[in-house]
């Protein structure tokens, strides 16, 4: 099975450091959707990983997350694409789940869900835990230089292994012409 797993704020769409938390506040970064329409279009299954603790910090509720993402998969499907699955953990940082990244517990879920193994899937990321959950789970890190991606590369300590590329239609070019 062709399958690569996104992160969301950074990589699809802009990131904020006070949160995404409206479907207004939702914008798409150039290039991102055209890219996920590529990989659809190559017959990838595309599904998004997302940390979404704003939920348990009370920003936002349920309703407006599923707004943000009707939003998104609107976006995506107007060029062409489609986002086959959002899987999300709601939980603030002091909750200790297991589905939080950097814990690979989402990833865990998306391998059960897709039956199929993440070994060399692309997981492609901006931050420190979207490297590690994906390393952690067995699929392949995948930093993006856009939202944090340029202070994550900073740090110095992303997992060994992990493939940097300048954004996600970067990242899909690699994918389809290697």
């Amino acid at each position: 099975m062709k399958l690569v797993i996104l992160d969301r704020d950074g990589v699809i769409n802009y990131e904020s450091e006070h949160f995404v938390k409206s479907p207004a506040e939702w914008k798409a970064m150039p290039g991102s959707l055209e890219a996920i329409a590529k990989l659809t279009q190559a017959g990838y299954h595309v599904v998004v990983a997302t940390n979404q603790s704003g939920i348990g910090r009370g920003l936002f509720d349920m309703e407006t997350l599923n707004a943000m993402h009707s939003k998104m998969h609107r976006a995506v499907q107007a060029v062409g694409g489609r986002i086959d699955a959002v899987f999300y953990c709601p939980h603030s940082a002091d909750t200790n789940c297991t589905c939080r990244k950097p814990r690979p517990g989402m990833f865990e879920r998306i391998s059960s869900c897709f039956n199929t193994s993440l070994a060399g899937v692309f997981a492609v990321g901006d931050s420190q835990r979207d490297l590690q959950a994906a390393a952690a789970a067995g699929a392949q890190p995948v930093l993006v230089l856009t939202g944090k991606g340029e202070a994550t590369r900073a740090e110095n300590d992303i997992p060994e292994g992990t493939l940097v590329f300048a954004d996600l239609t970067a990242v899909v070019e690699h994918l389809l012409h290697s």
